[in-house]
């Protein structure tokens, strides 16, 4: 399968909520916005997309109506320090304080208004414990 684009869509109860929050805290905007769906675009990368889906809406199967769960939203940065401030000043709720993790991460992770878990994520060196497990040529930092 040659993919031409791929993108998270959040299923919730709160379409409008849980796209403003994408826009005021993480730099999105609405490419398109309706009452049951919004697309998002980070305004630094264009590639970068994330939609907004109420759960309840008729082009999902009626098995899977709802809101999302089980899922985290990974967003690699470059300055992860300055976003944890920018986060904690801005009231976000912290589930897990910036912290650095052997594997090659210092990250933290906050969530938004529906649930869904959000890591911000600097990649680091990893242990020499952990730098095996990544692919050849694949380290992070």
């Amino acid at each position: 399968m040659k993919t031409s684009s791929y993108y998270p869509v959040i299923m919730t109860a709160d379409v409008a909520g849980t796209a403003k929050f994408y826009i005021d805290h993480f730099r999105f905007r609405a490419l398109f916005d309706s009452d049951w769906y919004v697309h998002l675009q980070s305004i630094e990368d264009p590639g970068v997309n994330l939609a907004v889906l109420d759960g309840d809406h008729e082009t999902i199967p009626a098995v899977a109506r709802g809101a999302a769960s089980g899922v985290i939203l990974n967003f690699e940065v470059d300055d992860v320090d300055a976003e944890y401030q920018r986060a904690c000043a801005s009231g976000l709720q912290i589930l897990l304080a910036l912290r650095d993790e052997p594997f090659g991460q210092r990250h933290f992770i906050t969530t938004d208004p529906g649930g869904v878990l959000i890591d911000v994520i600097k990649p680091i060196p990893p242990d020499p414990a952990f730098a095996s497990s990544y692919a050849e040529g694949f380290v992070p930092a």
